[in-house]
């Protein structure tokens, strides 16, 4: 199975990040022998994937828009992903490279551990067995994220899961099965909870480049929110999680939007703070090939499908909220009018070849950051057997203050949230006219409302969420967590709408893969 075998050859060469200056620096991965810590250590850095969905899922949600034909698409894959369609394009942001990308991680963290095995482990290896050990449930998290349902405990089971590949691969052709999804999640839970406690910042010198204590504790806050249970416990993790990262006063550690580019009025500038190893919030910085910060961004090409001016106007950036209509991120949208980007994702170029102007694009983003960490937590609140509504409500406020211009913090209530959302009409779907898109949407929870107040805070939580991830993909999640059924408006023809049961809420495999044998989702 050519596409899925990981031949340790494929990691002779891997990122070594030091700023977000040298970030393309590489340094020798050395295969051959790994016989100590250092080697251990060095493999680690190809353990985090070179690929991030953020075209999959971010033209998949409801984020985006059709402008029209008059506009350019920057690739036949970018536009496959606006139609829930199996692409046949291989470039850096298609199922194929997220696909080889994440096992390719997977594979550096199971040599790792191979490796640690064989030196006979012991607390001085610890440390990067943690590191190992959530990285490779951070990769398997992408694609089971990208390629098959959102978890549902009632049907887990019975669902298909993805490939966990738990030891390096020795075999030409090995033999691969899908598995259930209920199996990928109970792989995905075990390999964070054996590596959380062994994670230590000291192993790192410069922490935010790799999974820190704090970033592996706010990828376990999301991951337990996307693994619901039938009881609820999964929310007690997320806020247990959360709290490790947070601490006592989450205003300390969040973004402070107004500061850090309130006032800045060049995109390069701002995508250069919000990416910043010196902001707090930023816990874990990742590097991908992507050209997704050309795609969505200030830039005169893909102008086909964007987060156009009725998007941006009635449902994100410039929508209102509860807590009023300005934040700095809407200060903060560029035109042009078809895509309306927040530029925080800079685009940093490679060149292999500067005669000829050849070269790789890539995208650095946070990964990990305390203001989505926050909103996790306060979902949590708010979704548990018993909502906490006032923990949730203090959280909502923390989130205001962090994205709120100077002078124009809000403070929110428990009955302001319930009065703003009870208000508001849903979206209706299909959504045919433009007037008709609001902040609030039909939802279709995994597991039902207790009450109508608490889908009230989650229509607020949601809407937060939506402006504070916005081009980061993180929005895909939701839509499956919540069985948002998403329109998609089509130029000339009907509108297209992923319904809640949808089959392409699960991407369909790479071609590649499932001519070589593994089982393709249903359509």
């Amino acid at each position: 199975m050519k596409k899925l075998t990981i031949f340790a050859s494929a990691l002779a060469m891997a990122f070594q990040f030091t700023s977000c200056d040298d970030f393309l620096d590489t340094v020798p991965d050395n295969r051959a022998e790994v016989d100590s810590a250092a080697k251990i250590t060095s493999i680690l850095v190809s353990a985090y994937p070179q690929s991030y969905p953020f075209v999959l899922w971010e033209l998949g949600s409801d984020n985006v828009m059709d402008n029209g034909s008059i506009y350019d698409v920057e690739s036949q894959s970018t536009e496959d992903a606006y139609l829930w369609r199996q692409t046949s394009e291989n470039d850096t942001d298609t199922p194929q490279e997220v696909w080889d990308n994440c096992y390719i991680a997977a594979a550096a963290a199971n040599q790792a551990l191979q490796a640690i095995e064989q030196l006979g482990g012991g607390k001085s290896l610890d440390p990067q067995k943690g590191e190992a050990l959530i990285c490779r449930a951070y990769a398997h998290f992408i694609l089971a994220s990208t390629f098959c349902v959102a978890y549902d405990p009632a049907t887990a089971d019975s669902e298909l899961g993805i490939p966990y590949a738990t030891k390096p691969e020795t075999e030409v052709s090995p033999h691969y099965t899908r598995g259930t999804l209920q199996e990928t999640y109970e792989n995905i839970a075990k390999d964070i909870e054996e590596g959380l406690p062994l994670i230590d910042d000291n192993l790192y010198t410069v922490p935010k480049y790799h999974f820190n204590k704090k970033a592996a504790y706010a990828f376990a806050a999301r991951f337990y929110l996307n693994y619901i249970q039938e009881d609820r416990s999964n929310y007690e993790k997320v806020i247990e999680y959360a709290d490790e990262v947070l601490g006592s006063n989450p205003r300390k550690v969040l973004r402070d939007y107004a500061t850090d580019m309130g006032s800045l009025t060049n995109a390069s500038n701002i995508g250069d703070a919000f990416i910043s190893a010196k902001v707090t919030a930023n816990l874990l910085l990742q590097t991908v090939y992507s050209s997704w910060p050309y795609i969505y961004g200030p830039y005169s090409i893909n102008m086909r499908y964007g987060q156009a001016r009725e998007i941006c106007l009635n449902e994100i950036l410039y929508a209102s909220g509860v807590w009023g209509e300005n934040t700095v991120m809407s200060s903060l949208v560029w035109n042009p009018e078809q895509k309306m980007p927040f530029p925080k994702l800079a685009m940093y170029f490679e060149y292999t070849d500067k005669v000829n102007g050849i070269g790789y694009r890539h995208a650095v983003f946070p990964a990990f950051s305390t203001n989505e960490t926050l909103l996790c937590r306060a979902e949590a609140y708010v979704l548990q057997e018993t909502p906490d509504y006032a923990s949730a409500v203090s959280d909502i406020n923390d989130w205001i203050y962090s994205v709120s211009p100077k002078g124009q913090n809000e403070t929110v209530s428990e009955s302001d949230i319930i009065s703003y959302y009870s208000a508001i009409k849903k979206t209706p779907v299909p959504l045919i006219n433009a007037k008709d898109r609001t902040v609030r949407k039909p939802l279709n929870p995994i597991l039902p409302f207790v009450d109508q107040n608490q889908e009230y805070f989650i229509d607020c939580i949601l809407q937060a969420r939506r402006n504070e991830t916005v081009h980061e993909g993180l929005r895909w999640l939701d839509i499956r967590r919540f069985g948002i059924e998403v329109t998609h408006n089509r130029e000339g023809q009907a509108p297209d709408v992923l319904t809640v049961d949808d089959p392409r809420r699960a991407i369909q495999l790479p071609a590649d893969v499932i001519n070589a044998g593994l089982e393709a989702n249903p359509r």
